[in-house]
């Protein structure tokens, strides 16, 4: 069987269906979404400036799909291989075509905490250098009331109003973060286009006429409320107004309105590594759930 792996800098739109048929499929089989938020947005617009997909095929059938970001760092990347077509070596395949496109430098992200994943990853020298937990906690338990600052009022995000404001205190708040704080306009405006967004469950914290926080919510699509994920999208605070315990009133703030919608559970990413946003989620009754684990080479 001819085996190859193709380089795409955008993809058709039969390769977009191909590959969100793939994605699909290995999410029902593991139980888990193996590409992020941002490489599913660029699969479904067919590309990104910069950005490496790769196609690996088995005779005439994809099995298997990866996602290299160039980043702001090194390039970071995922990858899938179809159920039914894992355990022929198609993984080593695609990986070896991500370190390639990588410069032999990528940081790969596995979603799960998989032994076999881990395996595969020791096998080309990779270690395991970050852990992104995903915590939920029941909404039905209750929350503490949310007290802001003094000084500091809550209010709703305004499309085509609050995008640079909000894109502003997004990078002081997540300026040593790699991924968030290096948000773009487009970044912002493709969410916005997104069938999820609902600017009501969009927080900002306001000092005057400047913004200096936010909470951003979503709400996992599912047949009814009481089936729906609601999540801690994002929490960002201004450097200038940490200690203040804004971070926490704007979480509560945020959580108390996806219950008010009906909302079972919430879920919410926190990186292992910052134990005080950590021990801030666990507070309020956050407990992990599931762990994503970045793999890189030693330093």
């Amino acid at each position: 069987m001819n085996v190859r792996v193709e380089n795409r800098q955008r993809l058709s739109d039969q390769e977009i269906t191909d590959v969100l048929g793939l994605v699909e499929a290995a999410a029902e089989a593991d139980g888990v979404r193996p590409l992020n938020e941002q490489a599913m947005l660029q699969l479904r617009y067919g590309g990104e400036p910069g950005a490496t997909l790769l196609l690996l095929y088995a005779g005439d059938e994809l099995a298997g799909y990866a996602h290299v970001d160039p980043g702001d760092e090194s390039p970071s990347a995922e990858l899938v291989v179809h159920p039914a077509h894992r355990r022929e070596g198609h993984g080593a395949r695609l990986l070896r075509a991500v370190i390639d496109a990588a410069g032999g430098r990528p940081r790969l992200w596995a979603h799960g905490d998989h032994a076999g994943v881990a395996a595969l990853a020791a096998r080309f020298g990779l270690e395991r250098v970050r852990s992104l937990w995903q915590m939920r906690r029941p909404l039905a338990e209750p929350l503490p009331t949310a007290r802001l600052p003094e000084g500091v009022s809550l209010r709703t995000f305004v499309p085509g109003q609050d995008e640079e404001a909000w894109l502003k205190v997004n990078a002081a708040a997540f300026a040593h973060h790699p991924e968030q704080g290096a948000w773009t306009m487009d970044d912002l405006l493709r969410r916005e286009q997104e069938p999820w967004f609902d600017p009501s469950g969009f927080f900002l914290a306001v000092r005057g006429d400047r913004v200096v926080g936010f909470h951003w919510t979503k709400v996992h699509d599912a047949p009814s409320a009481q089936d729906a994920l609601g999540e801690v999208y994002v929490v960002g605070v201004d450097p200038s107004q940490q200690g203040t315990g804004l971070g926490k009133a704007l979480t509560l703030a945020g959580l108390d309105h996806l219950r008010s919608r009906g909302i079972a559970q919430a879920m919410l990413y926190v990186d292992e590594a910052n134990t005080a946003a950590v021990r801030l989620y666990q507070g309020l009754g956050f407990t992990r759930y599931d762990v994503d684990v970045m793999y890189a080479p030693p330093q």
